[in-house]
């Protein structure tokens, strides 16, 4: 049963899902929201369920029980009853993300980067970033039929908010760790995301680029919300953002990083370890 009591800015709300593998709960009855341009941050030891989640909300992973809801706070105009695909709307224009496949799901508006970044080092940034644009749908449109004003524009600003504005001609592998991991964050971003979902993007970071990371995804949340899986407590520091501790698929507990920081809890299933 859906909770009709969702604040308004509400973008994605999991109510009790559960997954479990050969008997295994990888998730239990796991319950969360995420607001509007919110910058959040979901720590936990190895197997609390973090990846699990990640797949379930992209559509990878089907839940066995729960839902899974998107675009919580459109508001359904009178008649209103069908998304994009065709399917039937929930509880104020919601979407169930539970009928929708990978692809579907990033069509929606749920952009994920995984650890490892993804970028074709054989192009420039400038190259990465066109395959990426939204609506060239074909690797053959994107490098052979002209890009518009428009598209260009978008790129401009795309490299700007990246940090990568001075490296648009060089290839994908002339750039350090950090700078690929910004790429795929611009790629992610050209194609226009309600939600991006970043596992452990300070991972082989240096200090400076960990940092400038943390600065850019505080950036991105004034436009959209974002979902953060790290280990680095330095980084979330510094993303000064509310943090949620998963432990054996469900929320341990949730707040500042102090406050969970001094939550005995988690010290004793994680930060203690």
């Amino acid at each position: 049963m859906v909770d009709k009591h969702i604040p308004d800015d509400t973008l994605l709300y999991l109510n009790n899902v559960t997954v479990s593998f050969d008997g295994f709960k990888a998730l239990n009855n796991l319950s969360f929201l995420i607001n509007n341009r919110e910058l959040r941050a979901i720590i936990g030891p190895n197997g609390a369920g973090k990846s699990t989640m990640m797949d379930v909300i992209t559509g990878k992973t089907r839940p066995d029980t729960g839902d899974v809801l998107f675009n919580m706070s459109k508001i359904a105009s009178p008649g209103e009853t069908k998304n994009l695909f065709g399917r039937s709307r929930l509880n104020k224009g919601s979407i169930d993300l539970t009928q929708y496949d990978e692809a579907e799901v990033a069509n929606l508006g749920i952009g994920r980067k995984f650890q490892k970044p993804s970028v074709i080092e054989s192009l420039t940034v400038w190259e990465n970033l066109e395959l990426a644009l939204k609506g060239r749908r074909s690797p053959f449109e994107s490098m052979f039929k002209g890009l518009s004003s428009t598209g260009s524009k978008k790129i401009d600003e795309t490299l700007e908010k990246i940090r990568l504005k001075d490296r648009r001609d060089l290839t994908g592998a002339s750039l350090s760790h950090g700078q690929k991991q910004w790429l795929e964050i611009g790629m992610l971003l050209l194609q226009d995301p309600k939600l991006l979902l970043i596992d452990e993007p300070a991972a082989g970071m240096t200090d400076e680029e960990t940092f400038r990371t943390a600065d850019l995804l505080r950036e991105l949340s004034e436009e959209r919300s974002l979902v953060v899986v790290e280990h680095d407590m330095a980084f979330i520091k510094a993303l000064n953002c509310k943090v949620m501790v998963l432990h054996e698929g469900s929320v341990l507990a949730e707040g500042s990083l102090d406050h969970v920081q001094q939550d005995q809890q988690v010290i004793d299933v994680y930060l203690g370890r």
